[in-house]
Parts: structure tokens; C-alpha cells; sequence
């Protein structure tokens, strides 16, 4: 079966058909809670009756025109967005890997056009941003960059949490800073509030872009439209993709202020990039994320499945972090054991840096899908504790 594909993927072998909220379901018939939503995309779940009425609708109206002219649906995902967001621009394009090529783009021509040697972006150990050479340069951790050098230029990396250390980073040849709110890839390691505000006021001082990568952490996922609402943050520019449309590719790059005009005509495009039908699917998220209680009641399920997992008082977890439906687990053993047990007892779920279990449910996921998971992850937790008796 899996021949044909490029091994770029550890693919577990399971074949999935159809799902329908939380729940998916394999060819052979078995049920799996799922606490993956496709690595936080499925934000509305699988088979959201709205979201495919309005994808099917606009499949049989208009799909692609290219980027030379203008549809409905795109105008009014890009007023809705921006609105909601509190940004001037937005930029749409196809994944969070060009959403972040487009916000550093755009930092190296705000930079630049100031002086050019103001180029350098400085992002943060432990990130990460992407899989195309200048994503990956950008991610600040090393098992990424074996063997795919030489790399984009311009790039330093600082540790989070040293304040210090940044002062001293942010030179005059810095254009931008960029960051996740919360580093997905990295183990769902938090960042500190007092750190993120110390960066950007420096920004603001030193006249350097406050850059966030909010491609895991966008679009509802932390109990916010963005995490950086909730840290009290307000960056210059921020991506976001993953979540976006539900389940259709989409990106986007938002800009406000002083970065709302830097591009211009020919600096930068796509050819299906905020194309009719997925702005279509991302209107419906927007509406469904806009509706009353719906944000507060994510970071409610958030709060729960985190307290349901410190209440295991389990030998295997180290600790339990997180914001909204995006968890982390940190766990004593290799996390692809806990997550390989978890599946035999009918639960999806995903790892994240070396170390940690991490947690990606459908905003829609109901409590009762909530509890069976959490039930299955003990069960998990326990076997892989025997096996290491």
C-alpha cells in the first residue's frame, strides 16, 4: 500500500474513511476518538454539516480564477478576517509554511527599505515555522537542518526566557522578531508572558517587525481567534493557516500599521492562494468561531481535559501544559510508545518535540468525546507503564 509514496512520513498503516465530529472511522469499521483534528486543521470537526454545504455549493459555482481578479467569497473572508483580528491587510496563500515565507518577506522589505543591511530575523530555539529552506533555516532546532544546506542567510536564533540575551540580539541590522506563542512542534513549550512583552517593546524601540507565527495557535485554537489576544500581545505582523478553513488548505499573512503597504505589485504572489472554495470553508469557520460562547467554551474544554490528565496523578507524566485545545504532555518515556497504546484502546493522538504527548481536538468536540479520550489515554499510559515494569 505504501509503495508508492515518498517514506517521508512515519505512517502508522491505519486507513481512514469518513468521520463525523470528533470521531473517525477506518475502512475495516473500527471507532477512534480523535484528538489529532489533522494536527489542529479539523477545527470544525469532520463532516460539519455547514462546512460542507458551503464547500459543496461553492464547488459547483466558481473553484479557482486566479489572483488577476476577485471573487466574493475571498473579498468577504478578507474583510471578516481582518476585522476580527484587528489587522489592516491580509495576504492568503495555501499552508502555514508560505504564510511564514510571506511574513519574512515582507520583514526583509520593511527592513531593507530602511537600510540595507537591516535584514537579519531572529526567531526562537525550539521553534518551528515550516519545511521549505527558509522555514526550516528560521526553525531553531538542528535535527531539522541535517543534510539540507546550504541555508537562507540572516537568521539567529535566541532562548526563550532569555531577556537579556535578546537585548543584546536585536542590533540595528535586525528587521524582525518571530515567534509562536506557544511552540507546537517543540513540545508545546510555553512561552512566558513577561519574556513576549519584554520582545516587543524592544521591538517598538529599536523599530524592528513583532512577528508571530500563529499557524498551530491561530484561529481558535488557545481559546482565542489568536493566542497573542490572550498575552496581551499586538505584533505587527502574524500567519496563520492549519485551522483556518476547516480542513481545506488556505494560509494567510496579516499585517497592520507600518506593514499593511509594504508589499506592492510583484513582491509577491500564488497561484491558488485564497482561491473562492477555500475561502468559502473559512467563512463558515469564522462564523462558527464568532458565535456567541463558542471561544469561551473551548478554553472550558481546555481547562477540563488538562485537569481530567493532572488528576491521573500517573508515574509516566512529568507535567501537563497547554492553552485552550492545544495540550501538552511531558512523559518519562519515548511519547510514540504512549501514543502507539493509545490507539489500541481506540484514541488518536499526536507527539511533539522528544518528550511530549500532545493534544489536538476539534474545537466542536463535546465533553462526553472528552472524558472516553482521557479514559483511553489512562488506559495507554498504563499499559506502556507494565511494559517498562
Amino acid at each position: 500500500m505504501k509503495e508508492r509514496f515518498m517514506n517521508t512520513y512515519a505512517r502508522t498503516g491505519l486507513v481512514l474513511d469518513h468521520g463525523a465530529g470528533a470521531r473517525l472511522f477506518a475502512v475495516d469499521g473500527t471507532e477512534y476518538i480523535d484528538f489529532t483534528a489533522g494536527i489542529g486543521v479539523n477545527s470544525l470537526g469532520h463532516g460539519h454539516p455547514k462546512l460542507v454545504a458551503a464547500i459543496s455549493a461553492q464547488a459547483a459555482k466558481l473553484m479557482h480564477v486566479s489572483n488577476y481578479f476577485m471573487t466574493e467569497p475571498s473579498v468577504e473572508l478578507a474583510d471578516r478576517l481582518t476585522e476580527a483580528a484587528g489587522f489592516d491587510t491580509v495576504f492568503f496563500c495555501n499552508s502555514g509554511a508560505e504564510a511564514n515565507e510571506g511574513m519574512f518577506k515582507l520583514a526583509r522589505k520593511y527592513g531593507s527599505s530602511k537600510n540595507p543591511g537591516k535584514n537579519v530575523i531572529v526567531t526562537l530555539k525550539q521553534s518551528f515555522h515550516g519545511r521549505t529552506i527558509t522555514t526550516v533555516t528560521a526553525t531553531g532546532q538542528d535535527k531539522f537542518h541535517r543534510f539540507f544546506g546550504p541555508f537562507t542567510p540572516g537568521f539567529v536564533y535566541a532562548e526563550p526566557g532569555d531577556v537579556g540575551e535578546l537585548d543584546k540580539l536585536l542590533g540595528p541590522n535586525v528587521c524582525a522578531f518571530a515567534f509562536e506563542p506557544i511552540q507546537g512542534e517543540g513540545g508545546v513549550r510555553m512561552i512566558s508572558r513577561e519574556y513576549l512583552q519584554a520582545a516587543e517593546k524592544m521591538c517598538r524601540e529599536r523599530d524592528i517587525l513583532f512577528c508571530a507565527d500563529e499557524v498551530q495557535t491561530g484561529i481558535g485554537r488557545t481559546g482565542a481567534l489568536l493566542a497573542c489576544e490572550r498575552l496581551g500581545l499586538r505584533p505587527d505582523v502574524t500567519a496563520v493557516a492549519k485551522g483556518l478553513a476547516g480542513g481545506v488548505p488556505v494560509g494567510a499573512v496579516l499585517a497592520r500599521g507600518k506593514t499593511a503597504d509594504v508589499f506592492q505589485p510583484g513582491d509577491h504572489g500564488t497561484t491558488f492562494g485564497g482561491g473562492p472554495l477555500a475561502a468559502a470553508a473559512a467563512l463558515v469557520v469564522l462564523s462558527e468561531l464568532g458565535s456567541p460562547g463558542f471561544l469561551d467554551e473551548v478554553d472550558r474544554k481546555g481547562r477540563h481535559l488538562m485537569s481530567l490528565i493532572e488528576n491521573f496523578k500517573h508515574p509516566l507524566i512529568k507535567d501537563v501544559r497547554g492553552m485552550g485545545l492545544m495540550v501538552g504532555i511531558g512523559v518519562v518515556v519515548d511519547p510514540h510508545e504512549v501514543v502507539d497504546a493509545a490507539r489500541a484502546h481506540n484514541l488518536l493522538a499526536l507527539t511533539a518535540g522528544d518528550d511530549t504527548v500532545r493534544l489536538l481536538p476539534p474545537l466542536v468536540i463535546t465533553m462526553k468525546d472528552i472524558d472516553e479520550g482521557a479514559a483511553a489515554l489512562k488506559l495507554a499510559l498504563d499499559d506502556v507503564e507494565k511494559e517498562h515494569r
